[in-house]
């Protein structure tokens, strides 16, 4: 189909991977859980426009060029994690009584996944080593068929986020009624964060 070998495959491998716990989903519950939907919308754009960067700097060849110059790749690795752990960090800080919608605007928290999604070099290398399976070199028409697969990451990655984004809303109406949960599950998201962050630089040390 348009040049994808196996479309339902695609789709499959594609929505398994979404389910995957990872700082984009942790971005969208923290936007949601402290911004109320519009934070939680604002996160999913930020975090489809970071995939679709990706997606495209892998397609230009970016990914192979991090992969060939290490010093440079290990640099983005650096300010990735540096940038997951302050948000991290910043998710641990609120004290009791902040538990609360935060009236920040929906563009920091469209920013703030943008950022997120974007310094995460290991997606780009999963960007360079996934899609190439699922193109047919026979049938592969250049542009149309990256365009084709595009739209379909979109698509599932926005049913899926919207979901999340939703589903973290309720939960978060009915834990507003008891501070305390809200405040250590908002720092246990904060501590993963920052996990992530120092995860990342691991494959450095």
């Amino acid at each position: 189909m348009l040049g994808v070998s196996d479309y339902g495959a695609f789709v499959l491998a594609f929505i398994l991977l979404l389910f995957l716990p990872g700082p984009g989903n942790l971005a969208l519950v923290h936007a949601t859980g402290l911004g109320g939907l519009r934070g939680g919308l604002a996160s999913i754009a930020g975090l489809l426009l970071g995939d679709q960067v990706l997606m495209w700097l892998t397609v230009a060849g970016v990914a192979a060029l991090l992969q060939s110059r290490p010093a440079l790749f290990g640099g983005l690795q650096a300010v990735g994690a540096a940038y997951l752990a302050w948000m991290g960090w910043r998710m641990w800080r609120p004290r009791m009584g902040s538990a609360g919608p935060i009236r920040v605007r929906a563009g920091r928290y469209f920013a703030d996944t943008l950022l997120i999604t974007v310094l995460n070099p290991k997606s780009a290398i999963f960007y360079f080593a996934f899609f190439p399976q699922f193109i047919d070199p026979q049938q592969h028409r250049g542009i149309l068929t990256f365009a084709f697969m595009a739209v379909t990451v979109i698509a599932l990655g926005f049913v899926y986020c919207l979901g999340v984004v939703l589903l973290t809303h309720t939960l978060a109406q009915r834990l507003r009624a008891r501070p305390h949960w809200t405040l250590w599950l908002n720092r246990l998201a904060g501590v993963c964060l920052m996990g992530f962050g120092l995860r990342l630089l691991w494959p450095a040390s």
